[in-house]
């Protein structure tokens, strides 16, 4: 038990995977914070008073149809840039099984 923890403890994986988890929390809160500030933000008055974008209520449209594209966007440049793609074998290079 102990030696695969010491094994955990080394595996090189793991700083990045936990780099990789923070920028998902992250990006989470981001569009937490994006969904609730529209949809209270803009939507706490009364109905009369709304405006409409495309035919949706101007809270609607930014916190939910908005804020989807914008995080996919988001999702994707992450991706794409602070990811690294990772191997989850435990084998080291140059082993045969």
């Amino acid at each position: 038990m102990k030696n695969k923890k010491k094994q955990q403890e080394k595996d090189w994986r793991f700083p990045i995977a936990h780099r990789e988890v923070k920028i998902g929390i992250g990006l989470a809160v981001f569009h937490f914070l994006w969904w609730f500030g529209f949809a209270y933000g803009m939507g706490g008055g009364p109905v009369e008073e709304y405006t409409y974008i495309l035919g949706f209520p101007a809270w609607f449209f930014y916190s939910c149809i908005l804020g989807f594209i914008v995080m996919v966007l988001l999702v994707i440049f992450m991706v794409k840039h602070f990811f690294t793609d990772l191997p989850f074998d435990d084998e080291k290079e140059g082993d045969a099984s």
